[in-house]
């Protein structure tokens, strides 16, 4: 188990899917601890009430079906399903409205250099304590797949992707309300991930290209032959 986890964070995130499926087949008493442990792709589906794409996951399943954070129905249709109460529906639809301003387009359309087709998939998952005094506790697992593919004359085909995940505790009051706290933590952990990702997987990786393919700047600048006079 501890070898299959090892092998899945070095999985880029456009192959979860078929790994995961293998080693479920190849480790079946633990499908459920690899279900929940490892992170995979988003995957979507369409509200028609509100032509809009919602997301599946854990937090919103019930059976066989997905609700709706739009319409707050589940799709398929689910007779007895359990939905959120009155309180904190509302708190849903506000945070609909606010967190949708980061929702932006899968593909560059040659808009964004030799950008041809990207993914950010930022996952959040918050738990929040009771409150004590004005006080609230609040936990936040955030979980960031990165995937990228370039096309362009000068730089050819290219891809690149990887994930990361981090934890962030805190103790904050509650007189701005939930959603304050929350956005301002998802957005200094989504910050510092990202200022990560650049290091590790574009730093590395432009310092390996640089290393292997040195631009066409840096060949008049080498070092002469010392055999030559």
């Amino acid at each position: 188990m501890e070898a299959a986890m090892g092998l899945m964070r070095r999985m880029p995130p456009k192959h979860t899917e078929t790994a995961l499926s293998a080693l479920l087949s190849l480790l079946p008493d633990h499908s459920s601890d690899l279900l929940s442990q490892i992170d995979q792709p988003l995957q979507v589906l369409c509200d028609v009430d509100n032509a809009k794409e919602f997301i599946l996951c854990e937090y919103n399943r019930d059976a066989d079906s997905y609700r709706s954070p739009w319409s707050n129905k589940y799709h398929p249709p689910l007779e007895e399903g359990i939905y959120p109460s009155a309180e904190l529906r509302k708190l849903e639809i506000e945070a609909n409205e606010i967190f949708t301003v980061y929702h932006g387009s899968k593909y560059a359309h040659g808009k964004r250099g030799y950008l041809h087709e990207g993914g950010w998939e930022a996952i959040h998952v918050i738990q929040v304590g009771p409150e004590v005094q004005g006080m609230a506790h609040y936990c936040l697992t955030s979980t960031i797949m990165l995937s990228l593919t370039t096309n362009g004359d000068t730089s050819g085909t290219f891809n690149l992707s990887g994930s990361i995940r981090r934890q962030m505790k805190a103790d904050l009051c509650v007189e701005d309300g939930h959603l304050c706290n929350m956005g301002k933590m998802i957005e200094e952990l989504e910050g510092k991930l990202r200022n990560q990702l650049d290091q590790v997987y574009f730093g590395k990786t432009k310092e390996m290209v640089c290393t292997l393919r040195p631009p066409a700047e840096l060949l008049p600048m080498a070092l002469p032959d010392a055999r030559k006079p």
